[in-house]
């Protein structure tokens, strides 16, 4: 799964990586949890590129109680053109979701050891996401999740799944709202490859979800 992320990088950056032109301004993010608000990348119908804010948690259209979407944080992507719950979301509503990095945890010595994953380069991830507008009494939410697949060599050291992150080349594909066949999707899921990314053992700040500085992201020496 994927319970945390991090998002540092310049509106400028994100920007130019992902061919928006408008981009909300944000601070840096060093400690993104479910149900707060992320950046999401989506395409209209007339197949340009947008940002905007989501739920992190999505709340499926037929919801009745928008508290589902603190559980939907994640979609498996074996099974998600199958589930109720992201069915329509993956075959209609599909989104890019910038980070620079994400947290897993490993099992040691009977604790929990967080670690950032990011790219060695520095360059932005795309997770795959999915995304869907739920209304109520209050008002319209627009909520995402992250897409999993099962880990690769580097974060199977750690755990065995991790978000879908794409390349550049297959921005288009994932945003195209055309495609919306399982199969023709099926090849974006595989795993990013692991030698283009590092991971590093992190201090358990963390884990509470109200620290969101860099000493969040503090290296264990």
């Amino acid at each position: 799964m994927c319970g945390r992320f991090v998002l540092t990088s310049t509106t400028e950056h994100i920007r130019q990586s992902f061919g928006v032109d408008d981009v909300p301004s944000i601070a840096p993010r060093y400690n993104i949890a479910p149900t707060q608000d992320v950046l999401v990348i989506r395409q209209n119908g007339g197949g340009s590129r947008y940002a905007g804010m989501l739920r992190w948690g999505l709340i499926p259209h037929w919801a009745k109680d928008p508290a589902i979407g603190n559980k939907m944080i994640n979609a498996r992507s074996e099974t998600a053109h199958e589930k109720p719950s992201f069915r329509n979301s993956i075959h209609y509503h599909r989104c890019l979701i910038p980070a620079s990095g994400f947290i897993e945890w490993s099992q040691q010595n009977g604790s929990k050891q967080p670690w950032y994953i990011h790219r060695k380069d520095g360059e932005l991830l795309a997770f795959a996401g999915i995304w869907d507008s739920w209304q109520g009494a209050e008002g319209t939410i627009d909520s995402c999740s992250i897409l999993t697949t099962s880990a690769n060599n580097l974060v199977a050291k750690i755990h065995d799944r991790m978000p879908v992150v794409l390349s550049v080349s297959e921005y288009d594909q994932w945003l195209d709202r055309q495609i919306t066949e399982a199969k023709q999707l099926e090849a974006l899921y595989a795993p990013f490859p692991a030698d283009l990314l590092e991971a590093i053992p992190i201090s358990t700040k963390i884990n509470n979800p109200r620290f969101d500085s860099r000493d969040c992201l503090e290296p264990l020496s």
